[in-house]
């Protein structure tokens, strides 16, 4: 007998739940925690924003402001040891940080505008499409989960610890349910 080691994301059984909010689970995302001076961020293979709380996506990779000397770089599924090259060959002789986190948060997308309405009611961020807009990232809470929330034109990315996605999953639907549907 030999044991089944297919990967298998803790929402592989919600998806349908989200669905109904308008999300969707992006399994297996790519997220690659990079440390090193901002003074350096231009030798990085793609643009790392410098304002805070704000992202890059160049369509191929996206690079989250997390903190004045750090950023989360997210790409495909199953592309972490890729971004990690990448990262490792740019900075090679500076010091730096680089660490393949993929393991380390589940990513949610909702998608649709009333999403705003739905986070609002969970996230103390002023999420007000006019403040909130695209190339927009923080780390927050939603309810009592720790998240990264990622602005997009169409979609907010939810990056998320795995032992919170079924407590997230169950707080967007009790909050939908119960003012009305919004989010979806």
């Amino acid at each position: 007998m030999t044991a089944d080691v297919r990967a298998r994301s803790p929402l592989a059984d919600r998806v349908a739940e989200l669905a109904t909010i308008g999300g969707e689970l992006v399994p297996f995302l790519a997220q690659v925690d990079l440390r090193v001076d901002p003074a350096y961020a231009g030798l990085a293979p793609y643009p790392l924003p410098l304002e805070p709380d704000t992202a890059v996506d160049d369509g191929r990779r996206a690079a989250l402001w997390l903190g004045p000397d750090e950023w989360l770089i997210l790409g495909p599924p199953g592309g972490g040891a890729e971004i990690v090259g990448e990262l490792e060959g740019a900075f090679a002789s500076i010091d730096r940080s680089v660490v393949d986190v993929s393991a380390n948060r589940v990513a949610i997308e909702l998608n649709g505008p009333g999403r705003f309405d739905l986070l609002a009611h969970l996230c103390p961020l002023d999420l007000d499409p006019r403040v909130w807009t695209a190339r927009r990232c923080a780390q927050t809470l939603l309810g009592r989960a720790q998240v990264i929330l990622q602005e997009r034109t169409d979609a907010t990315g939810i990056l998320v610890r795995p032992s919170f996605t079924d407590y997230l999953v169950d707080l967007l639907l009790a909050v939908h349910g119960a003012v009305g549907g919004v989010g979806a």
